[in-house]
């Protein structure tokens, strides 16, 4: 394929496969096969994909640490007419991944950008923990220090919603043994959505404390949502 930038400049923002690769749609594999230029947050992983698809494209990295420095060039470059896929690690770029800044410059110089939708591990984990869907709060990384991912959980049990939230499997025990402790979360409603699309791909719906012996018992690996509900019977 030429490798020359097309006509008309445009970012295309593409969300990738949250685990399972034949989750990529028709539409986003054209894209990523049409594009002069692929940013990726980590092109180690991006090219696992490509390979996938039977693509090989230009990459160039675009994460946390050098979002400020790429954001000038990408947006140089589409305002000479490259298309540009930009492309997180899985999901959606700018949804708590690099992005925002790329696009939001975009915006603000009057280049074309579009959304490719795909894979989301919120909206999976939402429809696959049975509680309720509408309204929902998506609050992203839990804070890693205890007494802020406390303060943030029990603002969740006073949502009038279920509360959508990120986690590491290192910090999950941790996270379910405050919140059992704690007497406004002990009885909200608690869904750890873990490996989503993936082989192992659990749902596990609960109080803080069963949920905290289980994976006491069987720590917990890989990707994790972590859900809560404060008005719902299981």
């Amino acid at each position: 394929m030429d490798d020359a930038p097309s006509a008309s400049g445009l970012l295309s923002v593409l969300a990738t496969p949250i685990g399972n690769l034949e989750d990529l749609g028709a539409r986003a594999a054209r894209v990523l096969g049409e594009a002069d230029l692929i940013a990726a947050e980590d092109t180690r992983h991006t090219v696992r994909l490509l390979q996938h698809l039977g693509l090989h494209r230009p990459l160039i990295s675009y994460h946390q640490h050098n979002e400020a420095r790429r954001t000038e060039e990408l947006t140089g470059r589409i305002a000479q007419g490259a298309r540009v896929a930009l492309v997180s690690d899985a999901g959606t770029p700018a949804i708590s991944d690099p992005g925002l800044r790329l696009i939001r410059a975009c915006r603000q110089q009057g280049l074309t950008v579009e959304v490719i939708p795909g894979p989301s591990a919120v909206l999976a984990a939402l429809a696959g923990s049975g509680l309720p869907a509408t309204p929902f709060y998506f609050g992203g990384f839990l804070p890693v220090k205890s007494g802020q991912r406390l303060r943030e959980l029990e603002a969740a049990a006073a949502r009038d919603c279920t509360s959508v939230y990120f986690e590491s499997p290192h910090r999950l025990v941790k996270t379910l043994t405050a919140a059992a402790e704690s007497e406004t979360l002990a009885a909200c409603a608690i869904c750890v959505a873990r490996e989503l699309t993936k082989i192992h791909e659990e749902f596990r719906l609960g109080s803080a404390a069963e949920l905290r012996d289980h994976y006491t018992a069987k720590p917990p690996k890989g990707e994790i949502c972590l859900l809560l509900a404060p008005t719902v019977n299981f």
